[in-house]
C-alpha cells in the first residue's frame, strides 16, 4: 500500500516538474520576415452589413443577411481606383450570386472555411493584386422569400428571426474583428 502511495506521489512530482521545465523553456512562435512584413501592413477593416437575392427557377427565393470584415494591406487600400467599400459590395454580389456558395436546401454541404476562401480569391482577382489577407465573416444569415414578405406586410405574428447558416462541421459565422472591442471602448 505505502509502495503504491510513493509510486503516485512519484509520478505527481514528475509529471509536474517537467510541466514547470517545459513552460520555462517554452518560446513564442518564430515569425518569419515575410509575416513580420504583412502584419506591419496589415489593417482590420471592418465591413458593412449587406443583403443578396438567392435567385433560382427565374426569379428570387430569399435574401442573405452578411457581414464581411477584411484584413488588408493598408498601403494597397489606398492605391485602389474605387474605395474598398464599393469594391468589395460590387464582387460579393458577383461572387455570392454568381457561383452561388451556398445551397440553402441542402446547407450541410456548406464549408465556412471553403466560403472565406473563395470570397478573398474572388475579391482580390477583383483588385487585381493581394488587397485581402483575410476574410472575417461576422454575419451570415438567410431570409426566405414569405419571411421578408411577412416583414413588409406587418403582419400580426410573431416575426421570424433570419436563421443563421451553419456549414457541415457545424460551423457558424461569428469572427471579431481583433482588436474592436478595445477600439470601441476607448471611443474610435
Amino acid at each position: 500500500m505505502i509502495k503504491l502511495l510513493l509510486t503516485g506521489v512519484w509520478v505527481a512530482g514528475i509529471t509536474l516538474g517537467s510541466v514547470y521545465v517545459s513552460m520555462r523553456h517554452a518560446s513564442a512562435p518564430v515569425e518569419s520576415s515575410e509575416e513580420q512584413a504583412r502584419l506591419a501592413v496589415q489593417e482590420y477593416v471592418p465591413g458593412e452589413l449587406i443583403t443578396v437575392p438567392v435567385l433560382r427557377d427565374g426569379g428570387v427565393q430569399g435574401y442573405f443577411l452578411t457581414k464581411l470584415s477584411f484584413a488588408v494591406d493598408k498601403t494597397k487600400v489606398k492605391t485602389l481606383p474605387v474605395p474598398l467599400k464599393e469594391t468589395v459590395t460590387n464582387a460579393l454580389f458577383d461572387i455570392l450570386v454568381g457561383k452561388q456558395l451556398i445551397n440553402v436546401e441542402d446547407s450541410k454541404s456548406f464549408d465556412l472555411a471553403n466560403f472565406k476562401s473563395v470570397v478573398k480569391a474572388g475579391l482580390n482577382e477583383q483588385m487585381k493584386e493581394e488587397v485581402i489577407f483575410e476574410v472575417l465573416v461576422e454575419q451570415l444569415e438567410y431570409l426566405s422569400k414569405a419571411d421578408v414578405a411577412r416583414v413588409a406586410n406587418r403582419e400580426s405574428r410573431k416575426q421570424p428571426e433570419p436563421v443563421a447558416i451553419v456549414d457541415r462541421n457545424g460551423n457558424t459565422a461569428h469572427d471579431v474583428i481583433p482588436g474592436a472591442a478595445e477600439k470601441a471602448a476607448a471611443g474610435h
